[in-house]
């Protein structure tokens, strides 16, 4: 079964340590929900030097255009920042569906009780 790919945004701290551990925490859920988690976060900073001006253009040109091949953005957490609001526009660009991490897991669980019962 081809899974939906999801890009992920959330308003990232400046801990890069902990950044990683939550997006991939929010990478599982959306795998467990039956997506492909595309998560720019958990794998541009390690060839990309965000220092470097064109690799951080480029990091975003690459983002940019992994979110257009998502079939959904899915924002995690509860701030939305600025970079959140750019994905969201981005998104509503390309007519692709903005949801919350909150509302997948919400429906997949409705959808095994219903199942169940």
């Amino acid at each position: 079964m081809k899974r939906p790919m999801a890009y992920i945004s959330a308003a990232w701290g400046n801990n890069e340590f902990e950044n990683t551990e939550t997006a991939a925490k929010y990478c599982r859920q959306l795998y467990e929900a039956g997506y492909t988690p595309m998560c720019p976060l958990l794998f541009l900073p390690i060839y990309l030097n965000d220092e470097i001006p064109e690799e951080h253009k480029d990091g975003i040109d690459m983002a940019r255009d992994m979110l257009r091949r998502s079939r959904v953005l899915v924002v995690c957490g509860d701030v939305i920042d600025e970079n959140v609001k750019n994905d969201i526009a981005t998104a509503e660009r390309f007519r692709i569906t903005a949801t919350t991490l909150e509302g997948i897991l919400t429906i997949k669980k409705q959808g095994r009780e219903k199942s169940n019962g």
